[in-house]
């Protein structure tokens, strides 16, 4: 288990790495887009190749921020639903989850989007727009967001099994609705006491 939550620390940091470093391309895809704003207002011009550029930067924040967003345990969740449950019953929600739906979804994302990318470089793709940017690396970087992805899926697995086994603490306690009440419950009836 020491080697496998090595690997994990590995891709953890990798992946941290990337998602605060991508954070910045939103500001430059905002000045980008201010500017564009500026000189189609002032001089009635515009560029496609700065419009795709926006888009480009955007979705490479969003793509290679995944999965990191995934490591910080910020990912789209039902809380509701899954605060109800004890945080063993958690565990089990997360390593299924991560196991039956976000490994098999982005495994086959990679295996598709591999052919798809490699076309593209080959062909040398460009833009259908006039003025429009080449296209290879836009969609190289939909793959790249989902190989990171499917690495913080592996790592988010290996330390799922550990924490569950208890070899590490839980590096993202979530607390419960069930255990809230409990926690306020138990703080009520110490000012009471007092």
């Amino acid at each position: 288990m020491k080697s496998l939550l090595a690997v994990s620390a590995a891709i953890d940091r990798i992946n941290e790495f990337i998602g605060k470093s991508v954070m910045w391309l939103i500001l430059v895809a905002v000045i980008i887009s201010a500017a564009n704003a500026i000189v189609r207002k002032a001089f009635s011009t515009s560029s496609n190749a700065w419009l795709e550029m926006q888009w480009y930067l955007f979705g490479a924040a969003f793509l290679l921020a995944a999965a990191y967003t995934l490591k910080q345990n910020e990912h789209v969740r039902i809380d509701i639903v899954y605060g109800l449950w004890s945080r063993r019953v958690q565990h089990w929600i997360d390593l299924l989850g991560h196991l039956l739906f976000l490994m098999p979804f982005v495994l086959l994302m990679v295996w598709y989007l591999v052919p798809y990318v490699q076309r593209s470089v080959r062909i040398g793709e460009v833009s259908t727009n006039s003025g429009g940017l080449i296209l290879w690396p836009a969609k190289a970087l939909l793959l790249a967001g989902f190989v990171l992805l499917a690495f913080q899926g592996v790592s988010e697995i290996i330390k799922k099994i550990a924490v569950m086994r208890g070899v590490i603490p839980d590096p993202s306690p979530f607390v419960s609705s069930h255990a809230a009440a409990t926690l306020e419950g138990e703080e009520m009836a110490r000012e009471n006491v007092k």
